[in-house]
């Protein structure tokens, strides 16, 4: 004899059988959506698609950050740029940013690889056109006075001359790589004054006036980025608080030899402050 099961039953079962499909389905769904990160992380930033060009100066060719670099432009393995290609391997990757370099020297020697199909840029530039290795001589040779003037005269530069020069750059970036997103990077400050008394070198009034003219130089950057659409600003001073000069870990170099690594960032600072200052960016 065959037992029915009861209408009751029945229901049961079926309301049973809808719970469970519906939590294989969202099991489905989280174990997709879990997928879905894994093969983000093996393709950062859909890395496939990316086509990089990193302009700029020594901050972003590396110098100070290894013992030897790839040609005469200080471009270093260790500086944040080729750590991102490498560890991203995006479709293309033009490596232009130069030692010494000024909004003229990226006007004329470093737009060639920008193209439509560029899809993102980093830059630092700036502090070479507004006198930064003058500036480091003569506070580091140079009395109180010589030191204050030269930073004076650097800071003019940047209130009424550096606007100009920044636009031109950015315009000319903007024409040569339409679609590109492109990623700003400032300074760092190169003291923690809070430090200053008990650390050798410089005195304390250069220090200060020397952090003062580094936040001019960025807000100044940071205002004109604001002006163009798909560009971003990423202001790294944060990034090397607890590792400026005067600091027990610094990742800048002070005084050195061979002076042109002298205030640049170590790989340290390459790899802990610069490169995520740019990931912040895109």
């Amino acid at each position: 004899m065959r037992i029915r099961p009861s209408r009751t039953a029945s229901r049961t079962a079926s309301r049973t059988a809808s719970r469970t499909a519906s939590r294989t389905a969202s099991l489905a769904a989280g174990l997709a959506a879990v997928a879905g990160a894994v093969l983000a992380l093996a393709d950062p930033a859909g890395a496939a698609g990316v086509n990089y060009v990193a302009l700029g100066d020594s901050y972003s060719s590396g110098v100070g950050a290894s013992s030897s670099y790839l040609n005469s432009c200080d471009q270093s393995t260790s500086a944040y740029p080729y750590l991102y290609q490498s560890a991203v391997k995006p479709a293309s990757f033009g490596f232009e940013a130069c030692g010494g370099a000024t909004t003229t020297d990226v006007l004329n020697n470093q737009l060639g690889p920008l193209n439509s199909a560029t899809t993102l840029v980093s830059m630092t530039i700036g502090g070479n056109d507004v006198g930064f290795s003058t500036v480091m001589e003569d506070c580091v040779l140079g009395s109180d006075s010589t030191c204050l003037n030269a930073i004076n005269s650097a800071e003019n530069t940047t209130r009424t001359q550096l606007p100009a020069w920044l636009d031109a750059t950015y315009s000319a970036i903007r024409s040569h790589a339409p679609s590109a997103h492109v990623v700003i990077l400032g300074y760092p400050h190169f003291y923690d004054l809070a430090n200053s008394s008990s650390c050798v070198g410089l005195d304390t009034t250069k220090r200060t006036a020397l952090d003062q003219g580094a936040d001019l130089l960025n807000s100044t950057i940071q205002t004109e980025v604001a002006k163009y659409a798909n560009f971003t600003w990423e202001s790294v001073a944060s990034r090397f608080a607890g590792h400026e000069l005067c600091d027990s870990t610094p990742w800048l170099h002070s005084l050195t030899w061979p002076i042109g690594s002298s205030y640049h960032p170590t790989a340290a600072g390459q790899s802990g402050a610069y490169l995520p200052a740019l990931e912040a960016g895109l």
